[in-house]
């Protein structure tokens, strides 16, 4: 099993937030980055967030994130995302708390509401202890090559390797999947595939291969992580309307939207209510989707 599963998040998360406050650009404007990666994800997130907030420089913290948990299973991650996101961003600030820190956490398996399809959650947290100052966006897409199959013939293991975008998206290979002997990750050369293969084979009989969703060796995955930058951003540098404290934004999805026959409350968005972690201010939205009335099909009233 892999040891980043889906925890399920809710609907508001993947959107953005609409509103005309920005952020003042003092908040940030010539303060360094550190972002908490061993994995290269600095590509997808520095040059973006350098200029959207005026920062002075980045660097990669000298962090081990694979102490919090692995994809290949050596290192089991025993918290939920959120707080194994914020134990990488406070072992980032414990090196510089004056210093803005960026990390990502991503969790793999069944897509939440299509459950045939395979689903990528990943989770953006920006720190800043200096003003207490904690934001987080997250993101759900489809689109990953998330995969893991056992093979004992090359018709399979090429099968596979075409679904899952071999060679320019990387694999692991070991004895099975819950065995990590002759364990290997990050391969992307089919000659050393074919050899991994064939040493594997010859002492096991069968060789387990799944997708390496390390950033650096899975360009669908690096994608979405430069994609939830743009969201982090927007949040960022939407501030309170009250006390321009950066990261307003949704805080709850409220279900409520009447029946379009009998008014009855159902269970579909009304609204949405936005707020601020710094002062408490609130305020709510209502038909975020543009609809006042849902249609009777979905009302437990009329349809039970």
């Amino acid at each position: 099993m892999f040891k980043r599963d889906f925890h399920i998040i809710s609907p508001e998360d993947n959107l953005m937030i609409q509103t005309s406050s920005t952020t003042q650009p003092a908040w940030f404007s010539g303060r360094s980055l550190f972002i908490a990666t061993k994995h290269k994800k600095e590509i997808a997130i520095a040059d973006q967030v350098v200029k959207a907030l005026s920062l002075n420089t980045f660097q990669v913290a000298d962090i081990d994130t694979d102490l919090l948990g692995t994809f290949s299973g050596e290192v089991e991650r025993r918290d939920d995302p959120l707080t194994t996101l914020r134990k990488k961003c406070e072992m980032a600030a414990q090196l510089a708390p004056e210093d803005l820190v960026i990390a990502t956490e991503g969790s793999f398996g069944p897509h939440p509401a299509f459950f045939m399809l395979s689903g990528h959650e990943e989770l953006m947290m920006f720190l800043d202890k200096k003003n207490n100052l904690e934001i987080v966006v997250k993101e759900i897409t489809s689109q990953t090559n998330f995969n893991g199959r056992t093979v004992n013939n090359l018709e399979d293991l090429q099968h596979f390797l075409d679904v899952i975008l071999f060679p320019s998206h990387g694999i692991i290979m070991k004895a099975s999947k819950d065995n990590l002997n002759d364990l290997k990750k990050g391969i992307h050369d089919p000659k050393e595939m074919r050899e991994h293969y064939d040493l594997l084979m010859s002492k096991y009989g069968e060789v387990y291969i799944e997708t390496d969703m390390r950033a650096m060796h899975n360009p669908s995955r690096m994608k979405v992580i430069q994609e939830l930058t743009s969201k982090l951003i927007d949040r960022i540098t939407t501030s309170c309307p009250q006390c321009q404290t950066p990261g307003y934004g949704i805080i709850s999805a409220n279900p409520g939207l009447p029946c379009e026959l009998c008014g009855t409350a159902t269970a579909s968005l009304l609204s949405y209510t936005y707020g601020c972690k710094k002062c408490g201010f609130t305020h709510d939205e209502k038909y975020p989707n543009g609809k006042k009335y849902e249609e009777a099909m979905y009302c437990n009233s009329c349809n039970p």
